[in-house]
């Protein structure tokens, strides 16, 4: 299928048809069903003393399953297959490689949205962003505008589903005014310049971050929506399953898991560059890692780094006490779309050259730090001290470099 990638960057969203064949439907949602079950009694044997027998089912505004994390990802087997292939179909994969320009998208995180046990009503407004953790808005618009997004979302309902709205073209640009009243007086309420998607069982929308979009409402009208993305950067902790796979998706998951780790190395050669104050041999890493990236990535990369060293700080000394504790607590997983591997990466590093890293990283970061806590609305971050949209002014990656003399 072709697709029509000018009008998807320029839009930032895009329905995509039978992107599940009307002749796999039948298959796809039998599999994911068995899949509910399995994680329906997972969540029952979590469930704490005060909740209800079937614990986070009946309790969440919407039940997600995990197909790519512990624990489901370990209870995978040959009824599961459907449901993992559905990610490699071509109107899937295929039409993922066309929108982020590049010639084998990875599926990153495999889940499942699915309907409460009781109303809910509709979510919040967001983007799908925290930049506490991550980079400012600012920073993705610029890289986005630049090079194209480097991740890619989507929603794949398997029954039809009303519930996703967005804001066309919101992923390029700020919150205007009306948008931040709307959200600051009631963020669960129609913001103006909504267009909901409306989609039918097998077809897609397909959007980039941080666009704005709305859960319109969580009722216990059945929902099962296949809910994740594709990206370069993929980070699979367990690939046991694919066993069951067909072939073409044992290679295709195969080719995928070798060019994370491929990542994982020009991600660690570009931290060793810094170690070693060797700024032509951070550029050509940053190269290697995304290549043809322009500044603007370079940079959003590098404000990247800036949260991975980080993770590897508290990794290798838990007693510091001057990271802001929401800060902390999102440093404990992975996000390999921000180049987050995770508190194991942190291993390849002694406590000295996390020291090192920091020396040369915190002046940026206080870059990043506004003077006092802040708030905007419609991101997935409460107060902070970090910016929300804005990033550095007049910096660059040069000037990250040249800062390196003055550590």
């Amino acid at each position: 299928m072709q697709v029509d990638r000018s009008r998807f960057l320029e839009e930032g969203y895009l329905i995509v048809p039978k992107v599940v064949p009307p002749s796999r439907l039948a298959a796809v949602r039998a599999s994911y069903e068995r899949l509910v079950d399995k994680q329906r009694g997972i969540w029952a044997a979590q469930r704490q003393p005060n909740d209800p027998p079937g614990g986070a089912w009946e309790t969440s505004a919407q039940p997600r399953l995990g197909l790519s994390r512990p624990p489901l990802v370990h209870e995978l087997d040959a009824e599961a297959a459907p449901a993992i292939e559905a990610w490699l179909g071509e109107n899937a994969h295929g039409v993922s490689s066309q929108l982020l320009d590049t010639p084998d998208a990875a599926a990153t995180d495999m889940m499942l949205m699915c309907n409460p046990v009781r109303d809910h009503g509709p979510a919040a407004w967001h983007r799908d962003l925290h930049p506490i953790d991550t980079a400012p808005l600012q920073g993705y618009i610029d890289d986005i505008a630049e090079n194209g997004p480097r991740y890619i979302q989507w929603n794949i309902p398997l029954y039809d589903d009303n519930v996703l709205w967005v804001i066309p073209g919101s992923h390029l640009r700020r919150n205007t005014e009306a948008e931040n009243r709307a959200m600051g007086a009631n963020p669960r309420l129609p913001v103006p310049g909504w267009v909901p998607t409306n989609l039918k069982a097998g077809d897609g929308v397909v959007y980039i971050l941080p666009i704005l979009h709305w859960g319109s409402n969580y009722s216990p009208i059945k929902r099962r929506t296949i809910h994740g993305g594709f990206s370069d950067f993929v980070l699979y902790p367990d690939l046991g399953y694919t066993r069951f796979l067909s072939p073409e998706a044992q290679a295709a998951f195969a080719r995928w898991e070798a060019r994370s780790r491929d990542k994982q190395r020009h991600t660690e050669a570009a931290l060793r560059a810094v170690i070693a104050g060797n700024g032509p041999a951070y550029l050509t890493a940053l190269d290697q890692l995304h290549p043809g990236r322009g500044e603007k990535g370079q940079l959003l990369s590098t404000v990247f780094f800036s949260k991975l060293v980080q993770v590897i700080r508290v990794r290798k000394h838990p007693e510091v006490d001057d990271i802001p504790q929401d800060l902390r607590h999102r440093l404990g997983g992975s996000h390999p779309i921000t180049l987050n591997w995770g508190p194991e990466f942190a291993d390849r590093f002694t406590p000295a050259e996390a020291d090192t890293l920091w020396a040369r990283f915190k002046p940026l970061d206080r870059l990043l730090r506004a003077e006092k806590e802040m708030f905007i609305p419609g991101y997935q971050s409460g107060p902070m001290i970090y910016h929300f949209d804005e990033m550095p002014a007049n910096y660059t990656v040069a000037d990250f470099i040249a800062g390196w003399a003055n550590e």
